[in-house]
């Protein structure tokens, strides 16, 4: 699908705020209501537009604690990689994970109120995965910046 600026005018918005009703959508890229409608139903069904969320606050939710653990698989077989993404993906304090190149196989960031759950989540729900090599966690200290809205041309 080829983007042009009403389009991206759209996304910026969205992005901002996607509770905004389509009049008000409309209002804001200077569209009517009718062909801003048609427009974000083109977004979504070319998968531009993935999903719609509500981002709540960690931190009111007692989740303090960001940690980043880079994980390193005995063998990295399609496989053991198919395996350990299953496994991962059905871990709720999990927020992110990715296929590295270099150190380590995989980094994830974990949502965690405390110590001793990062501990749990580790003992409890992170090593039982079969193939786990290594495990290092890194914690964050202070979250500097934090963006969910994408940067469009």
């Amino acid at each position: 699908m080829q983007l042009d600026a009403i389009d991206l005018r759209i996304l910026q918005e969205l992005q901002n705020d996607s509770s905004l009703s389509n009049v008000a959508l409309a209002k804001r890229v200077h569209l009517s209501p009718s062909p801003c409608l048609l427009r974000v139903r083109a977004l979504e069904a070319n998968q531009v537009i993935q999903r719609y969320v509500a981002l709540a606050n960690p931190k009111a939710l007692g989740l303090d604690l960001n940690v980043f653990i880079s994980i390193s698989l005995k063998e990295q077989s399609k496989t053991a990689l198919a395996e350990f993404e299953r496994r991962i993906a059905e871990q709720h304090a999990v927020m992110e994970c990715y296929l590295m190149t270099g150190d380590c196989d995989y980094l994830i960031r974990v949502a965690v109120s405390n110590i001793g759950d990062l501990e749990k989540f580790i003992l409890e729900q992170l090593t039982p995965i079969a193939g786990i090599e290594k495990i290092r966690s890194s914690f964050a200290l202070k979250q500097v910046s934090y963006k969910t809205a994408l940067p469009l041309p």
